[in-house]
């Protein structure tokens, strides 16, 4: 069954993100949390414009692949939930079993939601382009600058969140895609 084949891929793609997020806060704690939403926007603008510039030109100079790029893409959408989650909390450093806690709790949204939509739109996402991914991940990103430049109001569409879940989704869906591509 396919759904079985995604659920254990979306795992395997998240236990890396995992692995590579608490090593992190464990060499530099919770430093992001001086991050307002619009830096982790544009952190994650930055992972994804050099994404898009070596899809186009076939090539890059940094020696970190595209991979690691997708990674960081989730890892700040990851951060971006959890600042939402933390406003009125004033703590910049944030216990590590918390902070695991936190990260299980927004993967898990972000899995269901990938659960239901694969169940509606039938896993079209394993028929599109990695690049396709890239572009919806910068589409979003642009959406979310918008939504902080009306200053969090919007009329009709969906809030931050919904946008760095989506970010989470697509970037765990290119990763899929990538490990296929060399499988």
């Amino acid at each position: 069954m396919i759904m079985t084949k995604t659920t254990v891929q979306y795992d395997s793609a998240v236990k890396i993100c995992k692995e590579i997020f608490m090593k992190k806060m464990k060499d530099y704690g919770t430093a992001w949390r001086v991050l307002r939403t619009s830096s982790i926007t544009d952190q994650i603008f930055i992972k994804a414009q050099r994404i898009r510039n070596i899809e186009d030109k076939g090539t890059q100079k940094v020696d970190e692949d595209i991979r690691s790029e997708y990674i960081g893409i989730i890892n700040y959408s990851i951060i971006g939930l959890l600042q939402l989650g933390l406003t009125n909390d004033e703590r910049m450093e944030l216990p590590e079993p918390e902070v695991n806690t936190l990260f299980d709790k927004h993967i898990k949204g972000a899995k269901s939601l990938m659960e239901n939509k694969n169940h509606d739109y039938g896993e079209a996402w394993r028929d599109m382009r990695v690049s396709s991914l890239t572009d919806l991940i910068l589409m979003k990103i642009l959406r979310i600058k918008q939504i902080e430049d009306n200053k969090g109001n919007t009329i009709i569409s969906e809030g931050i969140d919904a946008n760095f879940n989506d970010m989470i989704n697509y970037a765990i869906f290119a990763l899929i895609r990538l490990e296929e591509e060399i499988s």
